[in-house]
């Protein structure tokens, strides 16, 4: 069996040597097996999160007016030390480029950028909660590459269902013009109905059975026509769900039917299934040194 599939965005991701400093370094950021590793993406995270306390503080006036200039002082050390770690992380791997357009790439830039963009631009630095996608690297210290194969067949059933998800989504997005068109002439401006989008946005939240109350009919057609939407609202929501659980099941399905025997070649096996019903060999460990048949050899 082969091992299991990377984490999508470690593809890009390569030592630019395999000796000296950087070689020791790129293990020690990008590794997470070891103590040095683990101690590493601890600190960062930590990190992530003390500047994003920093940043949400800095916005309530009260403390802003007692601790602006210790805020001031504390995101620009923050600043420094990502940029620092953004440094490194170019500098260690095999191809900077690929890595600096990769998704954690271009997170680990957008975590650094407002900082130095609030100083042409006033009020720029409150973007610095961007800095939240970046505990999304907790998931590899939590070995959560071992759900790659799951979020797989999730993904896989989402782009088999695309066209159908698509003419449910063009549906509704028909629905919502007819209806706000129709509340903008039976209710009017005079009831808060000031426009055909205003009235789209009040078709949405009444489609979606939200109903934040901000906008509400008053003539007698027009909670009539209300009442209408809640209905066909309550009978389109289990649309989705059911074209996604319909591709989902196939989706496991045809995974089952996928899952061979190395040794024997028996098909059908359960996607959860650790070894072969057939001749009981293996179906998740790999193949030992010195093997060369397909078969695992044990000591």
């Amino acid at each position: 069996m082969s091992k299991q599939p990377p984490f999508p965005f470690d593809s890009v991701v390569a030592p630019a040597t395999t000796t000296g400093w950087r070689a020791r370094w790129f293990h020690i950021i990008f590794g997470h097996d070891d103590a040095p590793g683990r101690l590493f993406d601890l600190i960062l995270i930590v990190a992530i999160l003390s500047s994003i306390i920093v940043t949400m503080l800095d916005t309530v006036m009260d403390l802003h007016a007692r601790f602006a200039r210790l805020f001031y002082v504390l995101e620009w050390v923050f600043t420094v030390a990502f940029t620092l770690e953004y440094a490194m992380r170019l500098s260690v791997v095999a191809k900077p480029r690929r890595y600096a357009f990769s998704f954690f790439g271009i997170v680990d830039l957008l975590a650094v950028l407002p900082t130095y963009v609030s100083l042409v631009v006033t009020g720029s630095q409150y973007l610095l909660v961007i800095r939240a996608v970046r505990i999304l690297r907790i998931f590899r210290v939590l070995k959560m590459t071992r759900y790659v194969g799951e979020a797989d067949l999730l993904w896989g059933t989402l782009v088999k269902a695309r066209r159908k998800i698509f003419i449910f989504i063009s549906t509704i997005l028909t629905l919502v013009l007819i209806f706000g068109a129709l509340m903008y002439l039976v209710e009017g401006p005079e009831n808060g109905f000031t426009s055909i989008p205003r009235a789209m946005y009040w078709a949405v939240v009444t489609m979606t059975t939200v109903g934040f109350g901000d906008i509400t009919p008053h003539t007698t057609l027009g909670q009539i026509l209300t009442s209408l939407i809640m209905l066909v609202g309550y009978s389109i929501i289990a649309v989705p769900t059911g074209i996604f659980a319909a591709e989902l099941a196939a989706g496991i399905r045809d995974a089952r039917q996928q899952a061979n025997c190395s040794a024997c070649g028996l098909q059908g096996h359960q996607v959860d299934a650790k070894f072969c019903r057939g001749c009981g060999e293996s179906l998740t460990e790999p193949t030992l040194p010195g093997a060369t048949d397909g078969h695992v050899h044990r000591p």
